[in-house]
Parts: structure tokens; sequence; C-alpha cells
């Protein structure tokens, strides 16, 4: 059971494995793009490719789907990104369990967007987790962990997939150690968990009272979804790379206090934010240098949030 591109490592490490994969489960196709075209998921593509049926159901609590489901008489169930939550009578169906590849090392980061809130907040370690599923948001008790270093410079972008491909190799070993018995799971210590929710399109904007290294890694995690963004005057603009500066200013957050031909210089809560690539509307994402030859930005001026419509 999986849906987007971080599930495929995964189904493509069993697929490679001896196990006999009989059957996947995905989300429904979704309309992409300017002419809301359905688009199928990623696994459902490899899945038709390798000509694996594929159970796509818009609700999964249906005794149709149980079934359906029942019908391929599976001995486990591996879940990587599926998308939702199974309840008691899936969790119960396969005899060895259902197993969950998650990107982050349990209890730390449960939730739907553990990558992104690793790099949000500044973390320097993230990696895999398999487990056994119980009702819960990622509660079930641990099989084995891999842990993965996070890079200076990686996005929530670059360090899925390097997680992703770990997930897919931890998956293998952690069956194989189920069925040989030697797996022993271990109960999380729930006093240490913390949680990575869901991200939405509001959390991008930027808050410029924080501090520059913390507006980084903000710009890192919200890579490439939903991007990190700020208003100049009543144009959106997003910022895909920064630096933070340790100077000290006296300078408002969000005041523009340098530009110079490699980057512009704005006030933080703490020290100052150095970005060096930027978007604006209906243009490409570019290097500052490239954006300073067709904007005029000048030093006083300031970001902040969107301009407040008036009714009259």
């Amino acid at each position: 059971m999986g849906t987007p591109e971080f599930a495929v490592p995964s189904f493509e490490a069993l697929l490679s494995s001896g196990d006999q994969v009989v059957g996947v489960v995905c989300q429904p196709d979704r309309p992409k793009g300017r002419g809301h075209q359905l688009v199928a998921p990623p696994v459902k593509l490899v899945a038709e490719r390798a000509r694996i049926p594929v159970l796509q159901p818009l609700k999964i609590r249906t005794p149709e789907f149980l079934q359906a489901l029942s019908a391929w008489q599976p001995d486990v169930i591996a879940v990587t990104a599926y998308g939702r939550i199974l309840h008691a009578p899936i969790l119960q169906l396969p005899p060895m369990g259902c197993v969950n590849v998650h990107g982050s090392l349990l209890p730390k980061y449960r939730g739907a967007a553990p990558v992104q809130w690793a790099v949000i907040n500044g973390e320097t370690e993230t990696g895999i987790t398999t487990m056994l599923m119980d009702e819960g948001m990622d509660t079930g008790p641990m099989l084995l962990q891999a842990k993965l270093e996070i890079l200076p410079e990686d996005t929530a972008g670059t360090l899925a997939p390097r997680l992703a491909t770990l997930g897919g190799r931890l998956l293998v070993e952690t069956l194989a150690q189920l069925k040989a018995g030697t797996l022993a799971p271990t109960k999380q210590v729930d006093e240490q968990a913390t949680m990575a929710p869901l991200l939405k399109k509001e959390d991008g904007l930027i808050d410029w009272t924080l501090s520059a290294r913390s507006l980084v890694n903000r710009v890192r995690g919200l890579s490439p979804w939903p991007g990190a963004y700020t208003f100049f005057g009543d144009e959106r603009w997003n910022i895909w790379k920064a630096v933070s500066q340790g100077t000290a200013t006296s300078d408002v957050p969000g005041t523009i206090v340098t530009v110079n031909k490699q980057s512009i210089l704005v006030a933080t809560g703490e020290g100052l934010l150095e970005i060096r690539e930027i978007q604006t509307a209906n243009s490409k994402r570019m290097a500052v240098a490239q954006f300073l030859a067709g904007h005029r930005v000048t030093v006083g001026q300031r970001f902040g949030s969107p301009p407040h419509t008036v009714n009259s």
C-alpha cells in the first residue's frame, strides 16, 4: 500500500526480493495541471508495468474493499506513504501484520510530513523506522531503524529520495527478519514523541521576526512544496535559496539592508537573511543576480504580509 514517489523504492525493493507481491493499493487518480486531466499515482504506474493488480478505493472502510483485500490472502501488508489511516479490520487481516516504512527516527516526527519538519527544525540526522502498525498515528511498535545524515544544503526535496531508497532496503530486511522469527518489536516511548503535521500552503508564509538561521531551515524544509514566500508590496515572491548571516542589525525585521550583485540581505529577528534564489509570479526560479537585472530593489524597502483588501 503506497501512493507517491516516496513509496516507489519500497515497492521496487519488494519486487526485487524473493517475496511475491500479490497486489497494490494506492490512492485514486487525481486531476492535475491546467487541463485537470486525471493522473495516476507513481506507485500505480510501476504496478502496471509489473502487471500487478491495483486497487484504488475512494473509501477503505467498506465491506467491498475488505473483501477485495482478503481475496489476495496477504501474509503481510507493507505500507509506505499510502495516505490513509488503516482501521482494525485491515490491520488484523494479514497474519504477520501491517509493516509501515516511516521517514523519521520514531518516536520523533510522527505524522504526514516527517521529512519536511526534520529539515525545518534544523535536524542534522534523520532516518527510517519500520514498525508494526496500530490504529494510532505512527504509534505502533518499532521493528528496525536506520539513520541518515541531513546535509547542510539538503532540502526536503533532495532528502526524500535518499530516505525513500533507504526505506526500501530496510523494508526488505525487516520482512526477512520477521519471517526468520529473529525480530522483536520495541514499544515506542510516547513521552519522547514529536509531531510532523501535514503542511498547508499557508505554512510557507515567512515570519521575518524569526532568526535568519530558522528561516534558512524553513526555506530548505518547504522546498519543493509549498515553498517559502513573502510579499513585496502586493507581489508574492518565493524564496528558494538563502543563507544566514550572523551580523546584528537594529532594522525592523523584513527590511532590506543591502542589495548587491549576488544577493539581497534582509533583517530578521536575529541576524540577516541573504537571499540567493528567488521567483516572482509568472516567472521561473532564478539567481538573485539574474533577478536584479530586471527588477528594481532598494535598501529600506520591506517585505511583509499580503496586502489587506478593504470592502467598501
